[in-house]
């Protein structure tokens, strides 16, 4: 039997944050920790979890619409449409 451990710089290799990853960890800090900081400067709380909520939405809807998440892999059979090339309906008979 040999070694059944992966080195460390082998594993380093593996960890790939995204973009996604660092929006799903700024949801939380977003709303937690703006809402904290928001507090410490005078607001009530009913005034600053609607602000952080605001500009924790601000990020969702960053990710989903601005940077959409999109495959880029594709299967051999889709292929761009060409302009120029007339497709037939099929028959139903």
């Amino acid at each position: 039997m040999g070694n059944n451990y992966m080195g460390y710089t082998h594993s380093l290799m593996y960890i790939m944050t995204g973009y996604y990853d660092y929006v799903l960890g700024l949801i939380p800090l977003t709303l937690f920790g703006l809402t904290g900081g928001l507090v410490q400067t005078s607001l009530t709380l009913t005034q600053a979890v609607p602000i952080a909520a605001a500009v924790a939405a601000v990020i969702i809807g960053h990710a989903l619409f601005v940077r959409a998440p999109v495959s880029t892999n594709r299967s051999p059979e889709s292929k761009p449409m060409d302009a120029n090339t007339s497709m037939q309906p099929q028959n139903a008979d």
